[in-house]
């Protein structure tokens, strides 16, 4: 994999490019490699994998409109939500929508039909958006910590103009730190077949792939995961040392979030390092080898996209306010703001960009 994107599409791995001959538009790479029997059964497994793809993108896609939906019409309803939160749902709905490009590729055993241009442009978007939802996610957790403890008086204007600088920044930082990916992918053919692959410089390809892979673990999890843990645990300390009964619930609830980033992503940056260790050949390659990393990065990839799922579970549909303002949307739409839907305007919150939780630690 060289960077954050779909290893299990471009078959990237160093030691298991077989010498062959391959046709591109620059100069091209071949890598010496053993050839292994065809012990694991690869078609069932991308298959299967298809399946789960298709899953996520049905609930991503659902999932993550609702709450791009809700911040639009946060104007007409006077309810306002959180800049990061409505910038993640972008984000990864972003990335859901190139999962059926994916998926077309997987089922074609990583084959690619659709010319240099789309293979540049889909994985400049997956990879731009897959970066800027870690991004925000570690944004949020820093926002929310510093505003609930120490500027919850700050005047709202000026820290919303902070925030809108900072999500420019990470959508541009996003950008940047995946335009290397984009620029050396290439559309290259084998036995006739054609491949969406990343053709580094011949003289130190090997360095380039290493340093992509590395480079997606220290952005995508060894930077970001501790910002969210250490922020988000002390914000549910400070919450759950309340004798507050409500309080201490939407602590458990912000511990969730450390531990779902966690189990999505942990185990997909566990495997590229293994990976990484194995074009070093710190760790001696073998058939077993190769099977189980071409496995492991397929299943740990899928299972990263999940949390593309679970962001607005987590970060909107547990909050109260949006729970009440979706029943306003879809079932009193058009009724007088009487009887119940007058009874839900009067039990919200009160908030301006921040979810209950954080209103309840003030």
């Amino acid at each position: 994999m060289s960077g954050i994107d779909l290893h299990s599409i471009f078959d990237v791995e160093v030691g298991n490019l077989s010498e062959a001959n391959l046709t591109c538009n620059g100069d091209c790479i071949t890598v010496d490699s053993v050839s292994c029997p065809n012990t694991l059964n690869k078609s069932a497994l991308l298959y299967t994998l298809a399946i789960f793809y298709i899953f996520i993108f049905m609930i991503g896609l659902v999932a993550n409109f609702v709450v791009v939906w809700m911040n639009f019409q946060a104007k007409t309803t006077g309810y306002e939500t959180h800049l990061y939160i409505f910038n993640l749902a972008i984000a990864d709905l972003c990335v859901i929508i190139t999962v059926p490009v994916w998926v077309i590729s997987l089922v074609h055993h990583g084959q690619w039909h659709m010319g240099e241009v789309m293979c540049k442009i889909t994985l400049l978007v997956f990879s731009i958006n897959l970066y800027g939802s870690i991004f925000f996610l570690a944004c949020m957790s820093v926002d929310r910590y510093l505003s609930v403890v120490y500027f919850a008086a700050s005047n709202s204007v000026k820290k919303k103009m902070i925030r809108r600088c900072i999500c420019v920044f990470v959508w541009l930082f996003a950008f940047f730190v995946s335009l290397p990916d984009a620029y050396y992918l290439k559309t290259v053919s084998s036995s006739g077949e054609t491949y969406c692959r990343p053709l580094y410089p011949e003289e130190n390809a090997k360095e380039w792939l290493v340093g992509m892979e590395l480079s997606s673990v220290i952005l995508g999890f060894v930077i970001p995961f501790p910002i969210i843990a250490v922020f988000y645990c002390l914000l549910a300390r400070t919450i759950c040392a309340s004798s507050d009964q409500e309080k201490k619930s939407n602590g458990k609830i912000i511990f969730s979030y450390v531990i779902v980033f966690l189990i999505c992503w942990l185990p997909y940056h566990v495997t590229v390092l293994l990976d990484i260790f194995t074009a070093l050949h710190f760790i001696s390659f073998s058939c077993q080898t190769e099977n189980f990393l071409y496995a492991a990065l397929h299943v740990t990839q899928c299972l990263s996209l999940v949390h593309c799922c679970v962001n607005p579970i987590l970060y909107s549909f547990i909050n109260r306010n949006y729970k009440y303002e979706l029943m306003k949307a879809f079932i009193f739409k058009y009724s007088a703001k009487t009887g119940l839907t007058k009874l839900i305007d009067t039990s919200r919150v009160s908030e301006t960009e921040y979810s209950a939780l954080e209103q309840n630690a003030k």
